[in-house]
């Protein structure tokens, strides 16, 4: 399918591993002019370069923290009139909120809701004076179903979430959609870091907890990063103009509501 979206300009966030990476490869498929961002300049080359090589279409990197101030000029300054935005970032480590302090908290909300809302505010009116804009955010299953060691998550995320639920009806008109992807289980680097999180001494080892992981979800299975970077693809294409709004579940059948 051609995605209508040849020449435009995309900024992704993570863009470096993972689901970010998956992303960012799909919309170069489609021959848009990506830059991805992330902490690691060693990485983000490293991805860049493959990316380049793989789809034929020059991907551009840039060193940005979208949790700083200074992390979002830098990517801003790197891509200065995006069409597309992919927010994307790490979650924190699985805890117990007993332990978590102020700075905690303000860590989790600058990453996964101040820093994506801040992004959107630099480029919704540019995209919405161009009529053409697509922002999505990757978020997380959890927004849905919570659990309780992942708190941080819960909460940060959810402030996200419930920001663009307001906004997105207000840009659509425009052409201005605003989309989340909710993954759950995924086979990336993260996931595993996840579950490093929850070992406990004379408990299951990582192996162990890594194959319950997949095998009890419904599909059996980790979803694949290029599985949700099709996904983010489409969503970001020509044709999506008429979803907005919407936390778009992806993961393999686990969550249990019927709405």
């Amino acid at each position: 399918m051609d995605l209508g979206i040849l020449d435009r300009n995309a900024l992704v966030f993570g863009g470096s591993k993972g689901m970010g990476r998956a992303c960012a490869h799909q919309l170069a498929m489609a021959g848009v002019n990506v830059v991805i961002a992330a902490r690691t300049e060693s990485t983000l080359a490293r991805t860049a370069n493959e990316i380049s090589e793989a789809t034929g279409t020059e991907v551009r990197y840039v060193v940005a923290n979208i949790a700083t101030e200074e992390g979002r000029e830098a990517a801003i300054a790197a891509c200065p009139n995006p069409d597309i935005l992919v927010n994307n970032a790490d979650g924190p480590a699985p805890g117990d909120f007993r332990t978590w302090s102020q700075h905690d908290w303000h860590a989790a909300i600058d990453t996964m809701a101040f820093g994506p809302i801040d992004m959107i505010r630099r480029v919704v009116d540019g995209m919405t004076g161009r009529r053409f804009g697509r922002i999505v955010n990757i978020v997380s299953r959890s927004v849905k179903i919570p659990q309780l060691e992942l708190g941080l998550s819960n909460g940060a995320r959810s402030c996200l979430v419930g920001f663009v639920a307001g906004l997105a009806r207000q840009t659509v008109r425009h052409n201005v959609t605003i989309n989340n992807l909710l993954p759950g289980v995924f086979a990336t680097e993260a996931q595993r870091n996840h579950i490093m999180g929850m070992l406990e001494p004379g408990g299951k080892n990582f192996d162990q907890l890594w194959a319950e992981r997949g095998s009890n979800n419904p599909a059996g299975r980790y979803g694949q990063p290029d599985e949700l970077g099709m996904l983010c693809a489409f969503i970001c294409s020509a044709h999506a103009g008429y979803i907005c709004g919407q936390n778009i579940l992806i993961d393999g059948g686990a969550y249990p509501g019927t709405f």
